[in-house]
């Protein structure tokens, strides 16, 4: 969950389609950004040596969550046609997943993907206060690339134009309920991909 703010339009989004993958039989862990301490990536390019990133903070373990993950949720507002900071230093700091991949070519490192059916399956669930036409499109396309050295392709998204103050998700005739179905489906890990 990439919203400084808890209880918001994003958290309250995200709770639904959670509340439907465990009511659908999956299994979550929920990491809100916010309270991780996650430096910004220093590009200081060690990672392109080892794979592994030197700065050592809160985003350690989430690596490793991400790498085993079957399935990954990605929850953000969006602001000024992107994402908060907190959540776009998680995203700059997989650059050690990149080099990982695509320097030093380890594709197929068992350590990185333990016994994982691949490609994994990724969802975005992104909230946007203006009707603009490609509010979401930077956003989603940082997300593509994010995942890709994470072998997992978004699958799915679901995406709310003006939604602003905090609560408005809640006033949306059907924003909630298509989370909740949304996140039903998502855990289904028979269900097959939906766009």
């Amino acid at each position: 969950m990439g919203s400084p703010r808890k209880g918001g339009n994003t958290d309250l989004l995200l709770n639904s389609f959670l509340r439907g993958v465990k009511e659908g039989g999956g299994e979550y862990e929920k990491l809100s950004i916010s309270d991780l301490l996650i430096s910004s990536c220093r590009e200081c390019l060690d990672c392109e040596e080892t794979g592994e990133c030197v700065i050592q903070d809160d985003m350690q373990p989430v690596y490793g969550k991400l790498l085993k993950a079957d399935k990954i949720v990605l929850a953000s507002p969006n602001f000024f046609y992107g994402f908060p900071a907190q959540m776009k230093a998680l995203i700059d700091r997989g650059q050690a997943l990149w080099s990982r991949k695509h320097i030093l070519h380890r594709t197929s490192d068992a350590a990185d993907y333990p016994g994982k059916p691949l490609p994994k399956e990724a969802f975005a669930l992104l909230v946007g206060a203006t009707a603009g036409k490609n509010l979401f499109a930077g956003q989603l396309n940082t997300i593509r690339y994010f995942l890709e050295p994470l072998k997992a392709a978004l699958t799915r998204s679901l995406l709310f134009r003006k939604i602003e103050k905090k609560g408005d998700i809640s006033r949306h005739p059907t924003a909630l309920d298509e989370a909740y179905q949304a996140g039903s489906k998502f855990a289904d890990i028979n269900a097959g991909s939906e766009r």
